[in-house]
């Protein structure tokens, strides 16, 4: 009876696009979606309509309409329910992925400034439906809720922090400014990545760096070993303040792209370039600071500005060689976050400008959603495993 009415809905979806062309996709689709639904609900109680079985599981209790507006236009479903709840198609769940994807899309267009009248005729042409000023903001709010209770979500351990900061133009009190995006990214106990938070602020000061990080810690961030990040101002206060026992890691792409900035000559550069890496390519710490010491000697008398830099920036480059071996290399410098902040600047460059601190803060925030989610289902970064090399 199933495969019958199998072929009855698909017999259907079939004559109703052979009638009416791509105009009868939505309801063909309906039609589709429906009857997986339906079968969906028979797997659930384990048995067919009017089919009397000891295995049974529960009852069916008719069905619940539902619009869903998607990107072929509306579709008008029939929700199979049962007597018992706990029952929702995973069907339906998927589709309403798409749903979702929609809001985010309407969403932002709103963020970046696109008329509602503009929203409306896009809607309707790639649709079939139009959209109300109302409906985007809804739309808005909608997706406020979702990355508000992301923002917010419990933390638990992850022994190592990546910590990161971007700027993006708002309007702010009359005048442009360039705001600061703060960004933290962990990797967990299991070795995957995930965007713990993010915050967007006026600038990097201490003040908000501070905030940013008793928030993660707030919400339950703990066990952290070590904290990767740039020179980034106002963090290395702010960092020792909510966490002062945790070792911090300067990122050593960074640090060899400012030691030229104080090489005198052009036939300096490779060799101070090569002398720095095999600094942070030594074996152990000790190692590493007996080179640094070489480096300063070497160098202290053609370039003095160059080695009293060395002294103190060059030994905050090195804690990372307190960990294991194979976890050296990707906690070395803070590019494990850069692909964020490429992503980022992708979507951010279709707004230009952002018209407040919220705004910003929504796209900000559904970018990296979607990306800590992509992590999270993904293949672990690390191998935790100490005895295992990656």
């Amino acid at each position: 009876m199933a495969c019958h009415g199998q072929d009855n809905e698909a017999t259907g979806a079939a004559e109703l696009i052979a009638e009416r062309g791509l105009e009868g996709l939505g309801d063909a689709v309906s039609m589709l979606i429906n009857e997986a639904m339906r079968l969906e609900r028979e797997r659930h109680l384990g048995v067919s309509p009017f089919e009397r079985s000891p295995e049974r599981r529960g009852y069916a209790n008719g069905y619940k309409p539902k619009t869903v507006k998607s990107r072929i236009g509306a579709l008008e479903l029939a929700v199979p329910q049962v007597r018992e709840g706990g029952f929702y198609p995973a069907s339906l769940e998927r589709g309403l992925r798409s749903e979702r994807a929609l809001k985010l899309a309407l969403a932002e267009m709103y963020v970046s400034g696109v008329s509602t009248r503009k929203v409306a005729r896009v809607t309707e042409q790639l649709c079939g439906f139009e959209v109300s000023s109302s409906q985007v903001s809804r739309c808005a709010e909608a997706l406020d809720d979702e990355l508000t209770a992301w923002r917010e979500r419990p933390l638990s351990a992850y022994p190592y922090v990546v910590l990161d900061a971007r700027y993006e133009k708002m309007r702010h009190g009359g005048t442009v400014v360039d705001c600061a995006v703060l960004l933290a990214m962990g990797v967990d106990a299991e070795g995957k990545r995930e965007l713990l938070g993010v915050s967007v602020a006026l600038s990097e000061a201490e003040v908000h760096w501070r905030a940013f990080l008793k928030d993660l810690a707030a919400r339950g961030l703990h066990g952290v070993r070590l904290f990767v990040s740039d020179d980034h101002a106002g963090l290395k206060a702010a960092r020792a303040a909510v966490f002062p026992a945790v070792a911090w890691q300067r990122c050593q792409f960074h640090l060899q792209q400012n030691a030229g900035h104080y090489v005198p000559t052009r036939a300096l550069k490779k060799p101070v370039a090569a002398d720095i890496r095999a600094i942070f390519d030594a074996p152990d710490e000790a190692e590493a600071t007996r080179l640094i010491e070489r480096f300063i000697r070497t160098y202290d008398a053609k370039a003095s500005q160059l080695t009293r830099w060395a002294e103190t920036a060059l030994p905050e480059g090195l804690a990372v060689l307190t960990l294991p071996r194979h976890h050296r290399r990707r906690l070395r410098t803070s590019n494990a976050i850069e692909v964020v902040n490429r992503e980022i600047k992708r979507r951010t460059r279709v707004a230009t400008l952002f018209p407040n601190e919220a705004s910003c803060l929504r796209l900000v925030t559904a970018v990296a959603m979607e990306i800590s989610q992509d992590w999270q289902t993904g293949r672990r970064y690390l191998n935790m495993n100490e005895d295992d090399s990656e």
